[in-house]
């Protein structure tokens, strides 16, 4: 790095952060700006905020990118950064900035609250097909071939079409709607190959939020050198998995899943299932002090609109003839299990978020999903939750029965619970047998994370033990989790998760016979 009167090289791109600093919004600007560029090109970044010139080089160094130099300028600083490694061009010292810069101002576009559409009224749930007791379905994500994973970063980064990207992500969805059917589900999913995980993929839909990588959070965090190395415990690629940072107030101009149930539905009669992050760990994601405090005063705003645009999505969804949306809501199991010291941080989602005691947090979750699905039909809506599935490491994943959430779970207006319950880590079934009788039971029969295929016999056992509990017009299978959550960290191969749903539907076969539902 050098450091002169004046840049060596040329920039193509520039931006003004005027005085903001590192922890207080010009990260945000920016990955904006650098992701669209290709590697090796360099974007000057001024800012007249003394601490930036400490800030940045560590920033830098974190996220694999490099400070090629640095100059004082009568009223600010100018730093010239490399998008990842700065291969020197053979002869072009001291090169003026190109005159084709896109220069940006001091702040991400927000779109006013005034300009947002809400919707006057919202449509009516119309009629899908019939999920019938037995049911053999995944949980929603499944492994993204290369080729797709490619195009994904592409797209995030601004650099390939979103025209271009559908098409490579269809197909994809293809690919995934044949595995399962021939492994004879019941009930599809589009293996949400259009998402870099599981729930942050909003981030990059709704208004006013932004996608970045979790690297660049560090800022934030009360103590940057313990949250790296906790980052390091996982394995979740922290300097690609992104997270959406809201600097403005949410809207929903565009659909979220809408897109996904739409061309599964050209492939196939069968239900469709559709999964949605849930409005609790939404709002654990999103709620980052020095980021969202700027668009909200506090975190029980921010959800406020959380619930508006899911509320939203859930209605269009079921209008368009979706058989059940299930909200992920993972993040309660942390709420009670998680501890700070033992083992990392069991999430990487909502990990940044705040929280305050157990039950307080139960019950404003709890608050949440019943306000996102007031008034519609409980049997078409379903949560799930799982206890962590970021590694295939069941060490490192939380471990509790369900007893501290039997209230949530008797008490929310949905009616099925999608839940793990495979691993030895999820406790006993026998706890859950005084939920209500109006809720169905989406048993975990397979693990996800093991790359072993149960057998046919081996998962008619647990399935028969869950019959037991709660009647076979209750039971409806699936695998204890996702196939893939973080699409760059898949927890097992297609082939594998295409042999689990195999041997869930041969069994659920023979069960439907035995009990004739």
């Amino acid at each position: 790095m050098t450091e002169n009167n004046s840049h060596p090289y040329g920039a193509a791109v520039r931006f003004d952060g005027e005085n903001l600093d590192c922890g207080n919004g010009l990260l945000l600007l920016i990955r904006k700006h650098i992701d669209p560029l290709e590697p090796g090109q360099l974007l000057e970044i001024l800012s007249s905020e003394p601490s930036v010139r400490e800030d940045l080089p560590a920033w830098c160094r974190l996220t694999g990118n490099e400070l090629v130099s640095q100059i004082t300028l009568p009223d600010r600083q100018s730093f010239l950064v490399s998008k990842g490694s700065f291969v020197p061009p053979k002869s072009a010292p001291n090169a003026a900035v190109d005159t084709a810069l896109r220069t940006r101002g001091p702040a991400p576009v927000t779109q006013p609250i005034s300009q947002i559409v809400i919707p006057d009224s919202l449509p009516r749930p119309a009629a899908a097909p019939r999920i019938a007791p037995l049911s053999v379905m995944g949980m929603g994500s499944w492994p993204r071939p290369r080729w797709l994973l490619q195009s994904l970063h592409e797209y995030l980064a601004g650099r390939l079409p979103e025209s271009d990207f559908q098409e490579t992500a269809n197909d994809a969805v293809r690919l995934v709607v044949d595995a399962q059917l021939r492994s004879r589900v019941d009930v599809l999913t589009d293996g949400e190959q259009r998402r870099d995980n599981y729930a942050s993929f909003v981030g990059g839909i709704l208004d006013n939020c932004q996608l970045i990588p979790i690297t660049d959070l560090l800022p934030y965090v009360d103590d940057p050198d313990h949250f790296r190395e906790e980052l390091s415990r996982l394995d979740v690629p922290a300097e690609t998995v992104r997270h959406p940072a809201v600097f403005g107030p949410l809207g929903r101009s565009r659909p979220l899943a809408l897109r996904e149930f739409e061309f599964v539905r050209s492939l196939s009669t069968l239900p469709v299932k559709v999964a949605l992050p849930g409005p609790y760990l939404l709002t654990r994601t999103m709620w980052m002090e020095c980021i969202s405090d700027r668009a909200y005063p506090s975190r029980e705003h921010l959800a406020e609109d959380i619930v508006r645009v899911l509320r939203e999505e859930v209605h269009f969804l079921l209008a368009a003839g979706v058989s059940i949306v299930q909200f992920d809501e993972p993040v309660l199991t942390e709420v009670i299990y998680g501890r700070s010291g033992t083992g990392g941080r069991c999430f990487m989602c909502g990990a940044l978020g705040a929280k305050g005691p157990v039950q307080q947090e139960l019950s404003f979750a709890q608050s949440l999903i019943n306000r996102v699905v007031e008034g519609l039909p409980a049997e078409r809506l379903a949560l799930h939750i799982c206890r962590g599935n970021w590694t295939r490491d069941e060490s490192a994943a939380l471990a509790g029965d369900y007893r501290p959430l039997l209230k949530l779970l008797s008490e929310i207006a949905v009616g099925t619970l999608f839940l793990e319950l495979c691993t030895p880590r999820a406790g006993e079934l026998e706890v859950l047998s005084s939920l209500p009788d109006d809720r169905r039971i989406g048993v975990g029969v397979v693990n996800q994370k093991s790359d072993r295929v149960e057998t046919v016999d081996e998962v008619l056992a647990r399935a028969e033990h869950a019959i037991k509990v709660f009647g076979a017009d209750r039971v409806l299978f699936n695998p204890d989790c996702g196939f893939a959550t973080f699409a760059d960290n898949p927890i097992t191969a297609a082939l594998i998760a295409e042999q689990k749903l195999s041997a869930i539907a041969q069994a659920a076969e023979r069960l439907r016979e035995r009990y004739r539902v």
